[in-house]
């Protein structure tokens, strides 16, 4: 089966530079990728997002105490500071 499909030029350069790594067809490239995508596929998994990344949650520590309620201000002055 032939499929055409539409995709970025950053894409086309990525898949490019590993065609040539591997020494490989772009097409035996995207190949691999659909099949790595398609046996990654959870449709086993019916955790929610939440469920997923719960082991995440608290993980990591900013050390500002009301951030959760002024995350917007935090956000705004680290965007300031950066321009």
């Amino acid at each position: 089966m032939q499929l055409t499909v539409r995709m970025p030029d950053e894409f086309k350069q990525k898949i490019d530079r590993l065609s040539k790594k591997m020494g490989l067809k772009r097409s035996d490239i995207v190949r691999l990728a659909l099949k790595r995508f398609l046996e990654e596929d959870n449709e086993g998994d019916h955790r929610t997002p939440f469920q997923r990344v719960s082991q995440l949650v608290g993980s990591a520590e900013s050390g500002v105490k009301d951030l959760g309620q002024r995350h917007r201000y935090y956000l705004a002055q680290k965007l300031r500071k950066a321009s």
